[in-house]
């Protein structure tokens, strides 16, 4: 039986999540959370259409939707920055509408690194000519799970390879 708690300084891995610009509004019949209900397992706002269309028509550009070409220089440049970095990948996983990302990155905080593959992803597609828009192509924030041992790190990769649906295809 492996520990579920090592007494670690910082984790072992980050398992960083963020979607794409307008994919996911509230009142969406998922659910959504709040600024002001954003703890852990606390419940979702429930579906409210008048709350989804109300924040579809704030919308600065149409909602993003990744194809191919996207995702593949979005993954090309989350390995560019990790590389940089001197990041150790574990898993990536960049879909339609949002990218998982298990990394190793040391004795920093996550959200640095939420920061700087936003940054280098947004700066990628532009160079290629695939975002024009002065926004970002990402919302706002994210999620950054700490993973403090080798079963939740192996956990995170098992979801992010083989927990996302059937695979996309490259064209």
């Amino acid at each position: 039986m492996s520990k579920t708690w090592d007494d670690n300084t910082f984790p072992m891995a980050y398992l960083v999540t963020f979607r794409t610009y307008g994919t996911w509004l509230h009142g969406d019949k998922r659910g959504s959370v709040s600024r002001h209900q954003n703890r852990f397992r606390s419940p979702r706002l429930p579906e409210n259409s008048v709350m989804e269309h109300q924040h579809a028509s704030k919308l600065k550009s149409p909602p993003v939707r990744l194809d191919a070409k996207d995702r593949r220089v979005v993954e090309n440049a989350i390995r560019e920055v990790c590389k940089h970095r001197g990041w150790h990948i574990h898993a990536i996983n960049v879909r339609t509408n949002h990218v998982h990302v298990v990394v190793v990155v040391g004795a920093i905080g996550p959200d640095g690194v939420l920061r700087d593959f936003k940054a280098y992803t947004t700066r990628a597609l532009r160079n290629a000519g695939y975002w024009k828009h002065e926004h970002s192509p990402w919302v706002d924030g994210g999620s950054n799970r700490y993973l403090w041992n080798e079963e939740s790190v192996w956990y995170a990769c098992d979801y992010v390879l083989n927990g996302q649906g059937d695979d996309l295809p490259n064209f």
